[in-house]
């Protein structure tokens, strides 16, 4: 599959983000949940609720980078893409929804997450529409 530039560019942005965010659950969740004003006490129950799916970001950032280089790939990696950075924002809204305002680190990251969605739905617009 052939990939333009600034589509290169997307899954490297979603790619680093989502290796980020979930390298840090997975292994620094005390840190990384303090980022956001979340303390977190040592439950091995709750820790392993909240690495589980950091684990599985990681795995998916991973795969989002891999769809740069490996065009088999690629339309795996366009798809974790667009689900991960379409879901996330769909689901912080659902909470302000639901529960309210979360905290300002929360609504940070709610605007980085509809940031790069936008970006998705920008870079992948050809692909989504079918031509």
């Amino acid at each position: 599959m052939f990939m333009n530039k600034i589509e290169k560019i997307t899954l490297g942005i979603s790619g680093l983000t989502a290796l980020g965010i979930g390298g840090m659950i997975t292994l620094a969740p005390h840190t990384f949940y303090a980022s956001y004003g979340i303390t977190l006490r040592e439950n091995p129950s709750l820790l392993s609720e909240l690495r589980a799916p950091g684990a599985g970001l990681t795995a998916l950032g991973v795969l989002m980078l891999l769809g740069i280089w490996r065009s088999a790939l690629a339309q795996l990696a366009v798809a974790a893409t667009l689900i991960v950075f379409l879901a996330f924002p769909a689901g912080r809204f659902i909470g302000l929804v639901v529960d309210g305002m979360p905290s300002s680190g929360i609504i940070a990251a709610l605007i980085l997450e509809v940031s790069i969605a936008a970006l998705c739905l920008f870079a992948f617009r050809k692909r989504l529409s079918g031509n």
